[in-house]
């Protein structure tokens, strides 16, 4: 027979092992139509590729961040995707070069025409309601991570 603070303890240990292995989930504060936008980075290719699937909503001022090693064009789609998002394709230099409006679970490939460093993904609308157009630039974090391939 276990001692209750021995069953506890051993709980409390097996929660901290769990929590430990999940994977840490990196934010940045950057700026865009002169205000503060909390982003997820996805930097590497499986958080690339998992983005922001499978999530039912996401606070107005927040998004995520896609970081690429080299500049190209990007392609995205919305599978599994739950929430409509705005994208914005943004070159290494944080200038906005192309905006794109993504339906829930489309899986029709949203192209840039440039080739890009960065893709930007939000609330859809979040753009239009903050005055954020092509041209304009968003001040990135100074010390983003680099990219894997």
């Amino acid at each position: 027979m276990f001692k209750k603070s021995t069953v506890a303890s051993a709980c409390a240990l097996a929660a901290l092992l769990l929590a430990s292995c999940a994977p840490k989930v990196k934010t940045y504060t950057l700026t865009l139509g002169g205000k503060q936008l909390t982003v997820e980075i996805a930097d590497t290719p499986a958080e690339r590729a998992r983005g922001l699937m499978f999530r039912k909503s996401m606070p107005e001022d927040h998004g995520m961040l896609f970081i690429f090693p080299y500049d190209e064009q990007l392609s995205f789609w919305m599978k599994n995707t739950l929430i409509p998002l705005s994208i914005a394709y943004i070159s290494a230099d944080g200038e906005v070069r192309e905006i794109y409006h993504m339906s829930p679970e489309s899986l029709e490939a949203i192209q840039s025409e440039h080739a890009v460093r960065y893709a930007l993904e939000v609330n859809q609308g979040l753009f239009a309601k903050w005055g954020v157009k092509p041209h304009d630039y968003v001040t990135l974090p100074p010390l983003l991570p680099k990219a894997s391939d």
